[in-house]
């Protein structure tokens, strides 16, 4: 598993999305629906409808870069929240990734 510098700040879209999704879709996505630059020093992430598989956005100075998890038997345990963006730390996003049952402070 990857790491996350935890200077980022990360966004995540609780609303499923269409994973035939890109790069310049979710861009967009980030640009008009979040209405955050999706330039900035953020990672966007996102989820399907089954929550088996999420795709994480973020620009590295020369590009973007999409990082997609498909999960073979589990769902990603998504936080319950009302509002449709949600600011996490690096953590907190690793603590997604890596399928924790239960999250301090989400």
């Amino acid at each position: 598993m990857f790491k996350l510098g935890a200077d980022l700040q990360v966004y995540l879209h609780r609303e499923p999305i269409d994973f035939r999704a890109g790069i310049n879709s979710l861009a967009v996505l980030v640009q008009e629906t979040m209405a955050l630059d999706p330039f900035a020093p953020a990672v966007f992430a996102f989820c399907n409808r089954r929550r088996d598989r999420m795709k994480l956005l973020f620009f590295d100075r020369s590009g973007f870069v999409l990082v997609l998890k498909r999960l073979a038997e589990d769902k990603f345990r998504w936080p319950r929240r009302q509002e449709t963006v949600m600011r996490l730390t690096t953590e907190q996003l690793h603590w997604i990734l890596e399928g924790l049952q239960k999250y301090p402070c989400l």
